[in-house]
């Protein structure tokens, strides 16, 4: 039963964020013609705007190596579950955004992958007092039709919280060279 002495709809508890983004269709044609290091490089460094999901859940690109990828997220109160838990789809998207990158580091202009399954088993909770999180993405194996992944995310004093392991389609054709 609900206590009636707090109106759960006060707007003493109404928490309101703004979150903006730039167009993806004209940062892809940016994009299009570098290779997926070039183009993770320049998200990174903030010559291309990251991707609409990774500014609305505040997910920043901080190492871009080839075959890896680490990623950070200040956690946040609109991240939370009714519990005082970070989402569960938080950390899912983090792991499927680093991996899918490792996997882009290596990749020519013209080809990308996309996510065919993604597992995770989740270790240990994350909350807004966990600290600031990181999502790594590292290769496995990668393949001209397939590729497989690894990524873990974990929380500011680096205890592993979550583990994951992907799969990815690879998609496209490597740009001609001239």
């Amino acid at each position: 039963m609900i206590a009636e002495t707090t109106d759960l709809f006060s707007p003493d508890l109404l928490r309101v964020r703004v979150v903006e983004w730039q167009a993806p269709g004209p940062a892809a044609q940016a994009a299009a013609p570098m290779s997926g290091i070039e183009a993770m490089r320049a998200i990174r460094d903030g010559v291309l705007p990251p991707p609409p999901m990774a500014r609305l859940i505040g997910l920043r690109m901080s190492v871009v190596e080839e075959g890896r990828i680490v990623m950070e997220l200040e956690p946040h109160e609109s991240l939370e579950n009714t519990i005082g838990l970070l989402h569960g789809a938080t950390a899912a998207a983090l792991l499927d955004t680093a991996m899918g990158c490792a996997i882009s580091t290596m990749l020519p202009a013209g080809q990308t992958s996309v996510t065919l399954d993604l597992k995770l088993a989740y270790l240990r909770p994350l909350s807004v007092r966990s600290g600031t999180i990181t999502a790594e993405g590292k290769i496995i194996m990668l393949g001209r039709q397939t590729s497989y992944t690894e990524g873990f995310v974990r929380d500011g004093k680096g205890n592993l919280a979550v583990h994951a392991t992907a799969t990815f389609s690879m998609v496209g054709e490597p740009a001609k060279a001239k």
